[in-house]
């Protein structure tokens, strides 16, 4: 749509840009619980010996999602790149600003504090590397839950959508709720229902994504 049009009138950075940090956070969360061992041990010990329900779909789910937005981002802040015009909102806003480098620290004061354990530690109950994949994932729920709403307010303020695509929030819609239905397959043929429990964060998403409103189409508000 920005390459039909030649701009990113209409739309403001802060979607992609946060959702970027989102989707990179969620490929990383999904890596580890995928492939690293430490980190499908600990979760073997605080899940009744059952391992992760994380497939791998959802890597490249989450690493595809990631390149799209960040090559999505690269239309705001080099327009000349790929021929569009300049235009308003390319420079995130504060509060987005505040979001992205608040989950680097929140990353890192856990990992500080994962590091700081004594080595006999039990993973079961004190702080682990599992925690640190688990903030991971809070991130990308945080970025989820409020990623919309810059756009929101932007097209309220505009009394318009033009610009703004409603593809992607329907693509959204249906893959949180195939995502749920993927969960539950899962924990049922695990006979265990710790899949979801035990991965909140992807059961969540798929439920945010569904209650994403709608309502908007590319022309004016109704």
């Amino acid at each position: 749509m920005n390459m039909r049009r030649k701009s990113t009138a209409g739309s403001v950075v802060d979607f992609p840009f946060i959702n970027t940090l989102g989707f990179l956070a969620y490929f990383i969360y999904n890596c580890a619980l995928y492939w690293s061992p430490v980190i499908r041990h600990q979760y073997a010990l605080r899940n009744k010996g059952l391992t992760p329900t994380v497939a791998f779909n959802d890597i490249i789910f989450a690493g595809h999602a990631t390149l799209i937005s960040f090559i999505l981002v690269t239309q705001y802040f080099l327009p000349s790149l790929w021929g569009l015009e300049k235009a308003t909102g390319r420079r995130p806003s504060r509060t987005i600003l505040g979001i992205f480098f608040g989950s680097f620290v929140a990353v890192s004061v856990i990992a500080l504090v994962v590091s700081s354990m004594p080595p006999d530690a039990d993973p079961k109950t004190a702080w682990a590397w599992l925690d640190v994949v688990y903030t991971m994932s809070y991130i990308k729920l945080v970025v989820t839950v409020i990623k919309y709403v810059p756009q929101l307010l932007h097209n309220f303020r505009n009394k318009s959508t033009k610009g703004w695509a409603i593809g992607g929030m329907l693509l959204d819609f249906i893959g949180g709720v195939l995502s749920i239905a993927q969960q539950a397959i899962d924990s049922y043929l695990q006979r265990d229902w710790s899949g979801i429990t035990g991965n909140p964060v992807k059961f969540a998403l798929g439920n945010v994504k569904t209650t994403t409103p709608k309502g908007t189409t590319n022309g004016q508000l109704s």
